[in-house]
């Protein structure tokens, strides 16, 4: 079976509509209205892309989540980007959509257009290369994203460490999804009850990161892969779970739907290199959700050689900046406000003229809305409910 064969199955119409018609008679049984957080942004595009919030009843509800690491970077961290920059002799290198996200002194992109030496690059490993054929210049990788991509900065780390480079350095912003999860449900104003938890991290934490949710917020939770059949069964077991729940009066479970890669305890090594470079900061400023305690990492005393904000920091302000005020990014990270709530969405907000950062990234929530739906489609009329 090539590539191509393997993932059309898990795209397959058939097997969608036996999913849809399974979940919409089992919906009429459950005891309230289920309302899913996908924490991930690339669940809300699969979501978006493949129709399913049409496939799915009434009483079923998407609730979109701050599982982007693109979309929850605040401003003040990537004016610090900017700043760095700028300054002479340096090379910053980030990954995709990040020199596109607004900051209070613009973008990455703007920036480069100014003089400041910004490379966006695919493969995290070819800030090495950039930092060994440009040796008179400090190279500053400018790291993002949650449990998925901390690996790799680790193994740049060590790798950096082991050829003794001296001009590479990391600006750490890496991020953990079960503190924003908590940052969500202590919140209280979304009223979320199950959850759908993103793969690609379980594959390196364990679904083990999600139990205390199912336990402390007595939610079920189900890891999902980003498949449209994927995230139908995980709907389908998640509406099994609530109706189980209730029916028979027990704690709800945390269940594993992307089994063909997902276990509890993850990948080991990848977990043995996160610990052995990073260590959890004691607060890190979200966009939309504001501090949160050890949310995430920073590198360790040892590795402090490679640290941007340690060997630059006279360069840096840690100023926090809020949000344009009619944008509505805070909320809909929060679950409060669907995108086509806001003001400005489709209107002085859209991709190639992004006032927020959910608009910004492919994996944000504006962004979806915008790409795949159209702007009076019935779907997007599904608000969110403030009753159980």
């Amino acid at each position: 079976m090539d590539l191509k064969e393997l993932y059309q199955t898990f795209r397959d119409p058939l097997i969608m509509k036996a999913l849809a018609k399974k979940i919409n008679t089992k919906a009429k049984q459950l005891p309230y209205p289920l309302k899913v957080m996908e924490v991930c942004g690339g669940h809300t595009h699969t979501i978006m892309k493949y129709g399913l919030m049409q496939l799915l009843p009434d009483n079923i509800e998407f609730i979109h989540g701050p599982g982007c690491p693109v979309c929850i970077m605040p401003k003040e961290r990537i004016d610090q980007a900017i700043d760095l920059a700028m300054l002479p002799n340096t090379i910053l290198v980030t990954l995709g959509d990040m020199i596109r996200v607004p900051g209070s002194k613009g973008t990455l992109a703007q920036c480069r257009a100014r003089g400041g030496d910004v490379r966006p690059i695919y493969d995290p490993m070819d800030t090495l290369l950039i930092a060994k054929e440009n040796p008179t210049k400090s190279v500053i990788y400018f790291a993002i994203g949650f449990e998925t991509t901390t690996p790799m900065t680790a193994v740049l780390v060590q790798i950096a460490d082991q050829q003794k480079l001296c001009n590479f350095y990391v600006h750490c912003n890496h991020v953990l999804v079960p503190p924003a999860i908590n940052a969500v449900m202590s919140d209280g104003r979304a009223k979320i009850n199950a959850f759908i938890g993103p793969s690609h991290v379980s594959v390196i934490t364990g679904a083990k990161i999600y139990q205390h949710i199912a336990d402390k917020y007595k939610l079920p939770v189900v890891v999902a892969g980003f498949e449209p059949v994927d995230v139908m069964q995980s709907i389908l077991m998640l509406v099994e779970l609530s109706i189980a729940t209730d029916q028979h009066d027990v704690t709800p479970e945390m269940l594993i739907q992307y089994s063909r890669a997902v276990t509890l305890e993850g990948n080991l090594i990848a977990q043995s290199k996160i610990n052995e470079v990073f260590e959890l900061r004691d607060v890190f400023r979200w966009r939309g959700l504001g501090d949160i305690a050890n949310s995430a990492l920073k590198l360790r005393e040892k590795y402090a050689r490679f640290d941007a904000e340690l060997i630059f920091k006279t360069h840096l302000s840690t100023k926090p900046i809020d949000d344009h005020k009619a944008c509505q990014c805070g909320d809909i990270l929060r679950g409060l406000a669907k995108p086509n709530q806001c003001k400005v969405f489709a209107k002085n907000c859209t991709p190639t003229q992004p006032m927020g950062s959910c608009m910004v990234s492919s994996e944000g929530a504006c962004n979806a809305y915008f790409r795949y739906l159209g702007l009076n489609n019935n779907a997007l009329n599904k608000q969110p409910n403030t009753q159980k």
